[in-house]
């Protein structure tokens, strides 16, 4: 066993005298106290609240879920029955081979809601192989079943997966082939001996379900856990930090911190978790590590997360820690960028928690949407297209797997100068011929580091580096690219507002200076290059193969650049673009380019200019 320490910033209240308490973590409780008639009204509250918002799904539509997954367990029942008869097997093994569906994520930790996809993991025996079994026989039957649509397979992922809808349900189904020729249909999975003889890759799938069975266990009060969980994956969902994949935290990540939650203030309702949740993660010592159960070794020999052991463990900033063995980081994509944001956040829901326990908020206030397109001056715009709607689907999840990396790169190449928020959330501009979806990062300087004199950030070695990257994807098609532009804030695209078009300011057109120092609204090309760049929809011309790459630096001087900025995706124009800095004054600072190269910089300290 290994024990970490962990520091939380409380101090633990005594249980009560005589009183025979279990231990569910691997600290103390901080309170054993139970709710007020305050807390209980403030719980019921915030129960209508998350009714009212529809994180619950109906009847009609659990019953279809659980119709789905009866369908599925006897098709892989079906599947593994064909393959021993294909293999060459008696008879009567045959008619004994079994393959079984156990669910895993938020819907077997109830706390799934309505359209959500359903993770299943199907466990084989050890003669059905992940590689051709599972990714092209079973896939093939899939593909001809008319209740099937969407089916794409992953199977180069970190944890190899097959995603499909089955009767309109979303299924992420994993395959685990375990050390058994046959597979009972009550297998204990939860058992360390199931990861006997097998590959990391299956470790990494039957873990979903190992890891969901332990929270489960490990938290005092289930139904309470699972309402606050919903209440906080809700409000991550509001506040843009729910994503994995993008570098914040996913239904794990979130599942784990507030099962920790729940264990440092057993008697507490949802309405008081919420509270101590922001409370404690709000002044957690990052990267001391979040652990339900002391970690566990075993002779199995699978590596465990030890930063005393393994250096790469040691890079982790926000280490949350799986209580299945092997007992992983689940929250490994965790950057300086993002964990910066996420503790922002929490911070706020602390702030709003508090308020609302001195009734001067009520819990609408807590989910209020996070204003993230308000948030910035200069954005970073990610345009992914295809040629349909089916090779969108898989290429916009292998860019997305890589966005958090460009985030790192562009930190790393500006030495942290230049901070990056990536957003969560896809746009779709429907007026587009092509299948399209858009991402957006928010970028600043680095606060409190003060600004050289026309100093610069220039990122076109970074950026086309990560294109290069991102076209290196094995599953490429034509249709299929990507491309990145530097954006000021009103010149974000109509499509991402809620309403569909901007803020009337975001319209005007800017205004010039005459000769005597009056304002006029300028009928000059640079506004009406700028009117263009606002409104046409061609797409620009990326770069070509071949270029000579520049390395990504952070200069005081103002280079000598040629060729533009990279425009907007719905721009094109003949004649040269401007770039255009909006400063905190306001003030514009512009610089021409021609039209020979697409280049990527983003300008700092002109004139004072702040990010």
């Amino acid at each position: 066993m290994m024990d970490f320490d962990i520091e939380n910033g409380s101090s633990p209240t005594p249980p009560p005298q005589k009183a025979s308490v279990k231990k569910y973590g691997v600290v103390e409780p901080i309170s054993y106290a139970g709710p007020t008639e305050a807390d209980i009204h403030r719980n019921a509250m915030l129960e209508k609240l998350l009714r009212d918002s529809g994180v619950y799904e109906g009847e009609e539509e659990t019953a279809r879920r659980e119709e789905v997954l009866r369908r599925l367990d006897q098709i892989i029942k079906d599947w593994v029955k064909l393959l021993t008869r294909q293999k060459g097997y008696v008879e009567t093994m045959v008619e004994e081979a079994n393959g079984i569906v156990r669910t895993f994520g938020s819907y077997r930790l109830g706390v799934h809601g309505p359209n959500a996809d359903i993770d299943t993991l199907c466990i084989g025996p050890s003669y059905v192989t992940r590689e051709h079994d599972f990714f092209v026989i079973l896939h093939d039957i899939l593909f001809e079943m008319e209740e099937v649509s969407d089916l794409q397979p992953v199977d180069d992922a970190h944890v190899p997966v097959m995603k499909f809808k089955f009767q309109g349900v979303s299924i992420d189904l994993l395959y685990a082939s375990v050390s058994l020729r046959i597979v009972p249909e009550d297998l204990d999975i939860s058992h360390n001996s199931v990861l006997y003889n097998i590959d990391e890759k299956t470790v990494r799938s039957l873990n979903g379900c190992r890891v969901a069975d332990q929270i489960l266990k490990l938290v005092p009060n289930v139904e309470n856990f699972r309402t606050t969980l919903r209440c906080l994956k809700f409000w991550a969902k509001r506040r843009g930090v729910y994503s994995n994949v993008m570098g914040f935290l996913g239904g794990v990540n979130w599942a784990l911190l507030v099962a920790q939650v729940c264990q440092l203030y057993p008697n507490a309702l949802p309405s008081m978790l919420v509270s101590r949740f922001f409370r404690v993660y709000t002044h957690w010592r990052w990267p001391n590590p979040v652990m339900l159960c002391p970690i566990e070794e075993d002779d199995l020999g699978f590596n465990v997360w030890d930063p005393r052991k393994w250096a790469r463990d040691r890079t982790h900033l926000m280490p949350i820690i799986t209580p299945a063995y092997p007992c992983m980081n689940s929250s490994y994509n965790v950057s300086a960028s993002t964990l910066r944001v996420i503790v922002e956040q929490f911070h706020f829901g602390n702030k709003v928690c508090e308020d609302i326990e001195l009734n001067k908020a009520n819990w609408s206030a807590l989910f209020e949407p996070c204003l993230f397109f308000e948030s910035y001056k200069n954005y970073l715009q990610v345009d992914i297209v295809a040629a349909d709607a089916g090779n969108l689907l898989s290429w916009r999840g292998w860019v997305e797997s890589r966005l958090r990396l460009l985030t790192l790169k562009i930190e790393r190449d500006t030495g942290g100068m230049l901070q990056c928020h990536p957003f969560p959330n896809k746009y779709v501009d429907t007026s587009k011929p092509c299948s399209h979806c858009a991402y957006f990062m928010g970028l600043q300087r680095q606060p409190g580091v003060k600004v050289q004199e026309n100093q610069q950030f220039d990122i076109r070695g970074t950026v086309d580096g990560f294109k290069q990257e991102v076209n290196n994807y094995a599953h490429w098609r034509p249709g299929m690219d990507i491309f990145l532009s530097h954006v000021r804030r009103r010149e974000l695209p109509s499509y991402i507002f809620p309403q569909g078009y901007r803020r009337q300011r975001s319209l005007r057109r800017t205004p010039t200076k005459t000769s005597n120092g009056d304002a006029q609204e300028s009928g000059s090309p640079s506004s009406e290059r700028r009117s263009r760049r606002k409104h046409d929809d061609a797409p620009t011309v990326d770069t070509g193969p071949g270029r000579l790459k520049k390395q990504a630096s952070v200069s005081p001087q103002k280079p000598q650049i040629v060729g533009p900025v990279i425009q907007d995706l719905t721009s094109e124009s003949p004649i040269a673009p401007k770039v255009v800095m909006e400063s905190e004054d306001g003030t514009n600072t512009e610089s021409e380019y021609s039209h020979q190269d697409q280049v990527h910089v983003i300008e700092l300290g002109i004139n004072n200019l702040n990010f």
